[in-house]
């Protein structure tokens, strides 16, 4: 038997190739699909079907490529109404000595199935879980996405109990792995487990219903804007596609950006600091760049992205057609000279660094904008800073509680937040912004800085 797990690390998604005998059946398939043929033909197998445990909402599935390449059957789990949906509790799918047998898990979203993986080359006992968004490395499943938060999470409790009851020497494989927004915040980036160890180390799988669901319910991070669309695009046929995007020269970078064209630019932070393009969104680092897009841009908004050559700017833009954000206009390479040969309105950005941002605390020539999530925040924060990440910041055009005549600092943990939250606060007509690069307010802490914990002053200067 050949088990393949394939991970997408932007979005933290992963997905299996199983095969034996010559057949071969795929869970989960991410958007680019090119790496499912070329397992498959490694093992000298066809892809016979293409199974969903839900309908995702982090990202566009790649069935339907998937079957259209190879001919595959597309497996999705039963929902009432919709009859391309048809797996069932108890349904067994088979490629060769191979079996998956489904699992009712809902929690997450309701039509949530699992995969028990049977290996009758060996054993017919079940050896792996396939567990999709239920019980995770480290967490559980975020059980507000389709449903109200109590009643996903009551759903879930009984799903995981479920789960447990399969043997504590199961493998659990899951859809999802540190830096997804499916999970909460201990989602771990191990990218597999045993049902035993995680009955050990996780407290909420002992709880009982009711203390399960005031603990689970309560902590739901913020729901990007493109779910919606990324919902309903993989609860249809997927048999649309968008259209590959045209590769701009600087004279269509410049017509593209005057019909109101939004810039992605993905080069490294120093290379956009030192010219970009009016009004450029900075995206050049980090982990979960194309959820970060779906925070800034409306899905339908027209879009170009600038990176360092066009393998790059085209490897993006296949990220953002997987988080549903198919309005991509053209891509470019890095060229700032020949953009400013052609006339494009181009700009510079100025960076702190963390010792700048230390000088400068305490004065009141600035206002210090901070863009990380509410855990790293409530962990320690400059007081008197504004707690504005990105998601409440969303595309910056929003009104700031800024003293008029102080400059704007954003700062983050590491550079690449505040990179991008400063972009879009200049692309909204804040002229006075600059952003810390290289690190960021956990590291004032060495500048003898007090940091902020609640109400509570935290030294944690030595």
């Amino acid at each position: 038997m050949h088990f393949h797990q394939v991970l997408n690390d932007e979005l933290g998604c992963a997905s299996y190739l199983l095969a034996d005998g010559g057949e071969a059946i795929v869970v989960d398939p991410r958007w680019d699909v090119d790496v499912y043929v070329e397992l498959a033909t490694k093992a000298g197998a066809r892809i016979k079907h293409v199974v969903e445990t839900h309908d995702h909402a982090d990202h566009v599935s790649g069935r339907g490529r998937l079957a259209r390449r190879t001919g595959a059957q597309m497996h999705r789990p039963h929902r009432d109404g919709d009859p391309s949906a048809q797996l069932r509790a108890g349904d067994v799918l088979r490629a060769g000595r191979v079996h998956l047998k489904v699992i009712a898990t809902p929690g997450h979203r309701p039509e949530h199935i699992s995969l028990l993986v049977s290996d009758g080359g060996r054993d017919d006992n079940a050896w792996c879980l396939l567990a999709g968004d239920s019980l995770l490395v480290g967490d559980v499943a975020r059980p507000d996405l389709a449903v109200a938060a109590e009643d996903g999470a009551r759903d879930l409790h009984a799903s995981i109990q479920r789960i447990l009851g399969l043997g504590d020497h199961v493998e659990l494989w899951p859809a999802h792995v540190g830096g997804s927004l499916c999970g909460g915040g201990c989602l771990s980036p191990k990218t597999s487990s045993t049902i035993g160890f995680e009955r050990r180390v996780q407290a909420a799988t002992g709880l009982a219903a009711e203390d399960f669901v005031a603990a689970i319910a309560t902590r739901t991070p913020p729901k990007p804007p493109n779910i919606a669309r990324i919902v309903a695009l993989n609860q249809s046929s997927l048999h649309a596609e968008p259209a590959p995007p045209a590769l701009l020269d600087a004279a269509g970078l410049r017509s593209a950006t005057e019909r109101g064209a939004t810039v992605l630019d993905v080069r490294s932070p120093a290379a956009f600091d030192a010219a970009h393009l009016l009004g450029a969104l900075a995206l050049g680092a980090g982990q979960s760049r194309p959820t970060r897009v779906g925070w800034t841009v409306d899905p339908e908004e027209s879009l170009v992205i600038v990176a360092d050559d066009v393998t790059e700017a085209e490897r993006f833009a296949t990220a953002l057609h997987a988080v549903g954000l198919w309005g991509i206009e053209g891509i470019a390479a890095d060229d700032p000279a020949g953009w400013r040969a052609a006339g494009c309105a181009l700009s510079t950005t100025p960076a702190w660094r963390v010792a700048e941002l230390a000088e400068a605390i305490g004065g009141d020539e600035i206002a210090v904008i901070d863009v990380r999530d509410l855990d790293e925040y409530d962990a320690g924060h400059v007081r008197g800073s504004l707690h504005i990440p990105l998601n409440v910041l969303g595309d910056g055009r929003g009104s700031l509680p800024v003293t008029p005549g102080r400059r704007i600092v954003v700062a983050c943990a590491r550079g690449p937040r505040a990179a991008l939250g400063a972009s879009l606060l200049r692309r909204a007509g804040h002229a006075d912004v600059v952003h810390v690069a290289g690190g960021g307010i956990p590291d004032l802490a060495d500048r003898g800085i007090a940091l902020e914990r609640g109400d509570v002053a935290l030294e944690l200067a030595a």
